[in-house]
C-alpha cells in the first residue's frame, strides 16, 4: 500500500477521482505558479513599477518554461518552499534585465497560497456540477418513487412508517445548500510580501494587488497568510459535503440489509460468499465522511499561526487539504453513481 490510497495502482480505482486529481499534480502546481509571476508582472508594469518591456519577456517565458525538478525537488528539501529555487530558475530564463523585476514584492507564500486558491476555484465549479447531477438523480427517484412506503427509524429503531419522498428530502437538502455555498464561495489573493505588509510597493501596493486579483480571477482583499480562515472554510464545507453524502450511504446500507426496501445494480462480490453483493460505494461514502471529519482537526490546528507567518501551521495544510479535497471529490464521484444504480426504492 502507497502513502496515500487516493493515488494508489488499485486503491484509488475505489476512492480516487481521474478528473480532481491531475489539479493537484506538481504540473498544474507549477504552471499555476507561473501564471502567477506572470500575472504580477503585468501588475506591476501597468501601475509604472517596472518596464512594460520586461513584464512582456516574464509573461512570455512563463508560458513555454519547464523547471528543472530534480533541481526544485533537493532545493524544497532545504528552502521548505518551492519558490525560492523556482525563482531563481526563472530569473535565468528571463534573462538579466527582466530578471530585476521579476517577483518584485512578492514572497514564496503569496504565490504557493494563490496557486491553491486558483485550482480550488476550478475544483469547487466542478463539485457543484456534481451535486447538481446528484440531486437530478435524487429528482429522478422521487418522480418514480416518491410515493412508496418506508418504515422510518429513530434511534435504530422502527418507528412509523414514512414515504420514499421524506427520505429523499433529507438527502437532497443539504446539497443543495452546498451547490449554493459552493458557487459563492470566495477565492481570495494572497499578496502580503516578506510580512504582509507590502513594503518594497509603498503606496501602491494595495492597488496592484487587486489588479494581481483582476488578473487571475481571484477575490482581492488583505492579505491573510498568518489568519487562515480561507483554508478553514473551504476545509469545513469540503467535510459537510462528504458528511451528509456520508449520511445517505448510511441509510442505503441499512436499506440494503433490510433488503426487501431497496434495489441497487452493481454490488461488490465477495470472495468467500458468491451469493453476496456488498453495497461497497454506501459503505465509502460512511469512511471518506468519516475521514474529512477527523481531517478537518487538523486543519483548525493551522489556524494557529504564529505571528505573521508559521512553517509549521502551513506545512499542516499542505498534508490535509489536498486529501480533504480528493475525498471529496471521490464522495461525489460515488454518491452520483449509487443513485444511478437504485432500480426501486420503497414498498407499494
Amino acid at each position: 500500500m502507497t502513502a496515500s490510497p487516493f493515488d494508489h495502482p488499485f486503491l484509488s480505482g475505489l476512492i480516487g477521482d481521474d478528473e480532481i486529481a491531475p489539479y493537484f499534480s506538481a504540473e498544474a502546481d507549477l504552471r499555476v505558479m507561473l501564471s502567477f509571476e506572470a500575472a504580477l508582472a503585468k501588475a506591476e508594469a501597468a501601475h509604472g513599477l517596472i518596464p512594460a518591456e520586461a513584464a512582456k519577456q516574464i509573461a512570455e517565458t512563463c508560458t513555454s518554461f519547464s523547471p528543472d525538478l530534480t533541481s526544485l525537488r533537493s532545493a524544497t528539501a532545504r528552502d521548505g518552499v518551492v519558490v525560492p529555487d523556482l525563482v531563481k530558475q526563472l530569473r535565468t530564463a528571463v534573462g538579466e534585465e527582466a530578471a530585476k523585476s521579476l517577483h518584485l514584492g512578492a514572497t514564496s507564500q503569496d504565490v504557493i497560497d494563490t496557486s491553491l486558491m486558483i485550482r480550488l476555484k476550478a475544483i469547487t465549479f466542478l463539485f457543484a456540477g456534481r451535486l447538481s447531477t446528484i440531486t437530478a438523480g435524487l429528482d429522478a427517484l422521487d418522480r418514480q418513487f416518491g410515493g412508496n412506503r418506508l418504515m422510518g427509524h429513530t434511534r435504530m429503531q422502527a418507528a412509523i412508517p414514512i414515504t420514499v419522498s421524506n427520505r429523499l428530502d433529507a438527502w437532497r437538502a443539504p446539497l443543495i445548500t452546498y451547490r449554493d455555498r459552493l458557487t459563492e464561495q470566495s477565492f481570495p489573493v494572497q499578496f502580503g510580501g516578506a510580512a504582509g505588509t507590502l513594503d518594497t510597493l509603498g503606496a501602491q501596493g494595495p492597488a496592484i494587488r487587486a489588479s494581481l486579483a483582476q488578473e487571475l480571477g481571484l477575490t482581492d482583499v488583505r492579505q491573510w497568510q498568518s489568519g487562515r480562515l480561507p483554508i478553514a472554510d473551504i476545509a469545513g464545507l469540503f467535510s459537510s459535503i462528504s458528511g451528509s453524502l456520508g449520511k445517505l450511504g448510511q441509510d442505503i446500507a441499512l436499506l440494503a440489509q433490510a433488503s426487501d426496501e431497496i434495489e441497487i445494480a452493481g454490488g461488490g462480490a465477495s470472495s468467500a460468499m458468491a451469493h453476496k453483493q456488498n453495497p461497497v460505494s454506501a459503505e465509502v461514502l460512511i469512511s471518506l465522511a468519516r475521514f474529512n471529519a477527523t481531517a478537518l482537526s487538523g486543519i483548525h490546528q493551522s489556524l494557529v499561526h504564529e505571528q505573521e507567518r508559521s512553517g509549521a501551521a502551513w506545512t499542516l495544510e499542505w498534508l490535509l487539504l489536498p486529501q480533504m479535497t480528493m475525498a471529496t471529490a471521490a464522495s461525489l464521484r460515488l454518491a452520483g453513481e449509487l443513485i444511478g444504480n437504485i432500480k426501486r426504492l420503497g414498498t407499494i
